[in-house]
C-alpha cells in the first residue's frame, strides 16, 4: 500500500498525505483526489449498470421507501410484476409516514420514495405516478344506512378519526376541510392513529368516522363492514408521488423502477360498490 501511495504521489508531483509524528492526514491535494476518486467510482458503477440494463442482465439492490398507504395497498402488486421482469434486482422496502420517507431519502438510506402527495421540501425530484381519492367512511350501522348526503358543517358534530401529524393523508384532509370552510378547531377529533388500517378498524368498531384512500377500502366496502358517506361539495383528490435525489435521470435499478412506476397502468383490483350515504343532518 505504501509503495502504491508513493508511486501515485510521484506521478502527480504532490504529497497526498501529511505524515506528522504518529498521525497521517490527507493534504489538500489528497482531499481533492479523494473527491474525484469517489465520483469516478460512482460513474464506473453507473456505467456498469447502464450496460447491464442494455444487455438485459441488470443486477443490484433497490431500496424503496413508501408511505403507509402506498406500502400496504399499492406497492405489493407493483413489486410482484417488477420482480418477475427483473429477478436479479434485490428489493428492500421500508415504510413510514410521508415525513419519514422524505427524511430517509435525504439521509440516503433509500434510493427512491413513494409518498402520498408532494413533499414539504424542494430538495428532492418529484413526479406524480398514481391518482387517488380520499373518501369518508362510517360504521355499517342503522344510523349510517340511509341514502343521502351530509354537509361539510356536519363533520363538526361527528367523532373524527385522523392520521398522526406528519402524515401526507392528514395534510390533504385538513387542507380540503379548510377550503370547504370548516375550521380545524371546530373538528371533534376523537383519535389520532398511525395507519390507514388502524382508522378502518376503528371505524368498523364504531369509534367514529374517518377519511381514507379509495385504494385502502375496497374490501371493506364490498363486505359491508363500513359504508361510504358523501360530503356535499367536498371531493378530495390527490396524487401518489415518486421522489428521488436531485440530479440527472437515474440509471440502473433506480432508473428501471422509476420508469416502470411512471409507465405502468395501475387500476384497483375490484370495483367499488354503490355508495351508501346518510340522511341530511339538521
Amino acid at each position: 500500500m505504501s509503495q502504491h501511495i508513493h508511486a501515485l504521489e510521484e506521478e502527480l508531483g504532490v504529497r497526498l498525505f501529511d505524515r506528522t509524528g504518529n498521525r497521517v492526514r490527507l493534504t489538500d491535494a489528497g482531499k481533492l483526489l479523494l473527491e474525484y476518486a469517489r465520483k469516478g467510482a460512482q460513474l464506473a458503477q453507473k456505467t456498469r449498470e447502464s450496460i447491464a440494463e442494455i444487455s438485459g442482465d441488470l443486477r443490484g439492490e433497490l431500496r424503496i421507501g413508501a408511505s403507509t398507504t402506498v406500502a400496504q395497498y399499492v406497492l405489493p402488486t407493483m413489486l410482484g410484476t417488477f420482480q418477475k421482469r427483473h429477478p436479479n434486482i434485490r428489493l428492500s422496502v421500508m415504510s413510514g409516514n410521508t415525513e419519514d420517507i422524505v427524511a430517509r431519502l435525504a439521509a440516503a438510506s433509500i434510493d427512491v420514495g413513494m409518498i402520498e402527495g408532494p413533499p414539504l421540501t424542494r430538495e428532492v425530484h418529484v413526479e406524480p405516478f398514481l391518482d387517488d381519492s380520499m373518501i369518508l367512511i362510517a360504521p355499517a350501522t342503522a344510523e349510517w344506512t340511509e341514502a343521502s348526503t351530509i354537509n361539510p358543517s356536519d363533520l363538526a358534530t361527528l367523532p373524527l378519526l385522523l392520521r398522526e401529524h406528519g402524515s401526507g393523508s392528514r395534510r390533504v384532509v385538513e387542507d380540503a376541510l379548510q377550503m370547504s370552510g370548516l375550521a380545524l378547531h371546530e373538528l371533534r377529533i376523537a383519535m389520532e392513529l398511525d395507519s390507514t388500517e388502524a382508522i378502518v378498524s376503528a371505524v368498523e368498531a364504531g369509534l367514529g368516522v374517518g377519511f381514507v384512500s379509495m385504494w385502502a377500502i375496497r374490501k371493506e366496502l364490498l363486505l359491508g363492514t363500513v359504508v361510504q358517506v358523501q360530503v356535499r361539495g367536498l371531493e378530495i383528490r390527490r396524487q401518489f408521488t415518486l421522489i428521488r435525489a436531485l440530479g440527472p435521470d437515474p440509471v440502473g435499478a433506480v432508473g428501471i423502477f422509476w420508469r416502470f412506476a411512471l409507465e405502468r397502468d395501475i387500476v384497483p383490483a375490484s370495483t367499488v360498490p354503490k355508495v351508501i350515504t346518510k340522511t341530511n343532518r339538521q
